[in-house]
């Protein structure tokens, strides 16, 4: 789901499995390599929140969830929720 997709950039090499939420002014970038699996995996049931980024070849996993204005820049565990500057992992309760 793309909900007000507005200024949602996914680069070439970026993949978005299924049951995906979007949110407006996210990025799927990349880090400055030219060639090559250079963007993110999304994988499914994770929700991005409004005016993340998330840069390079990183796996975001399985109902992960990305807090509004993080930049994340490693990979995000499945069930974990990633929010803030650096992107800092917190584990759900009660999840994996």
């Amino acid at each position: 789901m793309l909900d007000h997709a507005t200024g949602i950039v996914v680069g070439e090499t970026a993949v978005i499995e299924d049951d995906v939420s979007i949110l407006q002014s996210v990025t799927l970038g990349g880090t400055g390599k030219t060639s090559g699996d250079r963007h993110p995996k999304i994988r499914e049931g994770v929700m991005i929140g409004a005016g993340a980024k998330i840069l390079g070849n990183i796996e975001v996993g399985r109902g992960a969830k990305i807090g509004a204005g993080s930049v994340v820049l490693q990979p995000v565990p499945p069930h974990t929720t990633a929010a803030g500057g650096s992107g800092a992992h917190r584990r759900q309760a009660g999840v994996g």
